[in-house]
């Protein structure tokens, strides 16, 4: 039990790190990818186990309640690592600043 415990704190800790530090590692596009997928995998490797600790009757941090929501948020956060910080345009379209900006220069 001791080692799906620390291997589960392991991985979520790795994968807070990485969240913590995305800003860095989005300077440039393929390195911004290659965190994201980084993190996706952590998170479900984190999840897997944390299922796995709770579903052989182990405990982290001392609770046996809490593998269970840290199991669920590690699945949001493999979710929402997929999200582009710069984003890209995909609506093709004037945004309103765009928008205001001319309008004033027009005037």
């Amino acid at each position: 039990m001791p080692i799906a415990e620390t291997l589960s704190q392991i991985l979520c800790g790795s994968m807070l790190m990485v969240w913590i530090l995305i800003a860095s590692f989005s300077r440039t596009d393929e390195s911004e990818n290659r965190a994201q997928w980084a993190m996706t995998i952590l998170a479900i490797c984190a999840t897997a186990s944390l299922i796995y600790l709770d579903l052989s009757g182990g405990s982290i941090w001392g609770s046996t309640y809490l593998p269970k929501p840290l199991a669920v948020l590690c699945i949001a956060f493999a979710l929402l690592a997929r999200l582009n910080i710069k984003g890209r345009n995909i609506s093709q379209g004037m945004n309103p600043h765009q928008v205001r900006k001319k309008s004033q220069d027009g005037d």
